[in-house]
């Protein structure tokens, strides 16, 4: 009795975690505004015990920070905070291209990551590509970054990047629903699909250093998104979350 108390415990958190994240990142709370215990209560619907422990999550994951006297704010995120997390992704995806390159790869563990490049291949056949396709784009890259990470045979470098991804924007297609607004859309997707192509060639054989140079300068692709993004905000509806980021400009 007590174990299922304590999984639905579990669940209500995760609920009332992800409830807010979604809140937070879809602009209905702004940078700077106060979220108290019974306000998060109030609108997800859940107890006070999982609410507290979400809004701490959140606090770790760096959405959030704890005022003095109680509750949380919102953060708001300088461009810096971002480009240094988006950094950090692609060192440590590098490393893990290295690994899988360098301990070698079967032909049939790479048969996932070759069918997700060619699914991904049918999508930026397309010119101009649509929204819904930049959206099938978002699960295709996120499945492919998970399956380049699994190659590396590394669990300590596997937790390590998902962390990293969790940081606030940057994750491998944080940006992307933004840059289907602009004009450089279709040339930054082809780059990003060469990128693909060019680390599974490398991985395949046995070039570790190539392998990981290439997906650290992939990773910059999405510092290049931001950039963009953060220059042309007219197009907050498909990214709601930039209005959290300030420019260099701002």
């Amino acid at each position: 009795m007590a174990e299922r108390e304590t999984d639905r415990s579990v669940s209500q958190t995760v609920r009332a975690q992800l409830a807010l994240r979604d809140l937070i990142l879809s602009g209905g709370l702004r940078p700077g505004e106060r979220i108290s215990e019974l306000q998060a209560v109030e609108t997800i619907g859940v107890s006070r015990t999982p609410v507290r422990m979400a809004l701490v999550r959140l606090e770790e994951e760096g959405l959030l920070e704890a005022i003095p006297s109680g509750g949380f704010m919102v953060k708001a995120f300088s461009e810096r905070d971002i480009l240094d997390s988006i950094e950090l992704r692609g060192t440590l995806e590098g490393l893990a291209a290295r690994f899988a390159a360098e301990r070698g790869v079967s032909a049939r563990d790479l048969e996932p990551l070759k069918e997700c490049l060619g699914e991904i291949d049918g999508l930026v056949r397309q010119d101009p590509i649509s929204v819904e396709a930049f959206s099938s784009y978002v699960a295709l890259n996120a499945r492919f970054h998970a399956l380049l990470t699994e190659l590396s045979r590394s669990p300590p470098l596997i937790r390590q990047i998902d962390r990293a991804s969790a940081l606030p924007f940057a994750s491998p297609s944080g940006f992307v629903m933004a840059q289907s607004a602009l004009p450089e859309a279709y040339q930054i997707l082809l780059i990003a699909q060469d990128h693909h192509r060019i680390v599974v060639d490398a991985i395949e054989n046995r070039e570790g250093a190539r392998a990981e140079a290439i997906m650290r300068e992939h990773a910059r692709l999405a510092a290049r998104n931001l950039r963009l993004a953060l220059r042309n905000r007219t197009h907050l509806d498909l990214l709601p979350a930039l209005a959290l980021i300030r420019s260099v400009a701002d």
